[in-house]
């Protein structure tokens, strides 16, 4: 499966393999995802989708932390799929995992809850971020709850020197809308009414943002 909208993790897939080592040295991973975790285990409703959710880690401490939730990670890299499918092997936890394009998702209308995303929209272009966005409103159910943990407007030079990083990493074209502070306006512009501020996450690459909508 390809799309010349999406960059996979680490930007090469023979890559994909150190993603989750890298990921938890830089970017205080245990710190903004638990963030997710526990406000996740406070939302109204059981149906979960998260959308890019690369090598699962933060799709199975959702799942662990709330078994109430039937928990669907969706991602459209295999290599990423198949590392977290062996995390889960043996575990009794409800979750499971589907291959798809956050563009155009495999799901029905109003199917979930609560869609999370941690670290996914900056591989994407303005226009994959957009049609993402639209397609999670389709699926979130009038009532449900979107949050988001990505990077943000950095906090100060010195986070935004960091983040060069990363764009020189992902690519600066997809990084941009991130840097510039856009997503919050995007997830308005999908269908959104209601975007607020979670946390704000300094990190050795950069500023970590996690949002919520509704």
């Amino acid at each position: 499966m390809k799309n010349n909208t999406y960059i996979p993790p680490l930007r090469f897939h023979w890559l994909t393999s150190f993603y989750d080592s890298l990921v938890a040295i830089t970017t205080r991973e245990a710190f903004f995802k638990k963030l997710i975790v526990d406000k996740v285990a406070n939302v109204k409703g059981n149906n979960l989708l998260d959308v890019g959710c690369g090598t699962g880690t933060l799709t199975k401490l959702i799942a662990e932390k709330s078994p109430k939730h039937t928990v669907i990670g969706l991602d459209a890299d295999q290599t990423a799929l198949d590392i977290s499918q062996k995390k889960v092997i043996g575990k009794d936890l409800n979750i499971s995992f589907r291959q798809g394009f956050g563009q155009k998702m495999p799901f029905d209308e109003n199917s979930f809850d609560i869609v999370v995303s941690s670290l996914f929209f900056h591989h994407l272009n303005s226009s994959a971020k957009l049609a993402t966005l639209t397609e999670i409103r389709r699926v979130l159910k009038p009532d449900g709850t979107l949050i988001i943990a990505d990077w943000g407007k950095p906090t100060s030079i010195f986070q935004r020197i960091l983040f060069f990083v990363v764009q020189v990493l992902d690519g600066f074209e997809t990084t941009k809308d991130n840097v510039d502070g856009v997503i919050p306006s995007l997830v308005v512009e999908s269908g959104f009414t209601h975007v607020s501020d979670l946390n704000i996450v300094p990190t050795p690459l950069g500023t970590i943002r996690l949002i919520e909508a509704n």
